[in-house]
């Protein structure tokens, strides 16, 4: 066995027992995290159209707000506005978005996972996900009401 041969089988035997694997501590202090299976879901059979899980914050009241939104294949919410600028990230799936009292989901915009949108308070929009789960990732200033308006026919 030739030396470059022995010291390939040494190099790979000490991988296998690296250090990497190790636990690690973090300060507390510095950093905290959850894993998703952590999240604590609004509504945690799953049953719901539209579920919701409060990342940071609180969402009813003053200060800044975390939240992720998972909607169900078909669901879209109602020409509705908020009294404050909420800014959505698409994590999964195609989110589709209008603006308006007149309630038409196909008077639409996809927003592809990756892409971001912006509600500005007290604008009329309605958003949802038509053939595919869409889990959006919601920030903004509480409190997060949501107020619906008359749909237009």
């Amino acid at each position: 066995m030739s030396h470059r041969m022995i010291g390939a089988a040494f190099a790979v035997g000490l991988i296998g027992v690296s250090p990497v694997a190790t636990a690690v501590e973090l300060n507390s202090k510095a950093i905290a995290i959850r894993q998703a299976d952590e999240f604590k879901w609004r509504d945690p059979t799953g049953a719901a159209p539209v579920n919701q899980v409060v990342l940071f914050g609180d969402p009813t009241k003053p200060g800044f707000y975390m939240v992720m939104n998972r909607f169900k294949p078909g669901t879209f919410s109602r020409p509705h506005f908020h009294p404050n600028d909420r800014f959505i990230t698409v994590i999964k799936g195609t989110w589709y978005v209008g603006t308006g009292n007149k309630w038409d989901k196909d008077a639409t915009i996809p927003v592809k996972a990756g892409g971001a949108v912006t509600h500005f308070g007290k604008e009329v929009h309605y958003d949802g996900a038509k053939d595919e789960e869409v889990i959006v990732l919601i920030t903004g200033e509480g409190p997060g009401t949501n107020t619906p308006v008359e749909i237009a026919k």
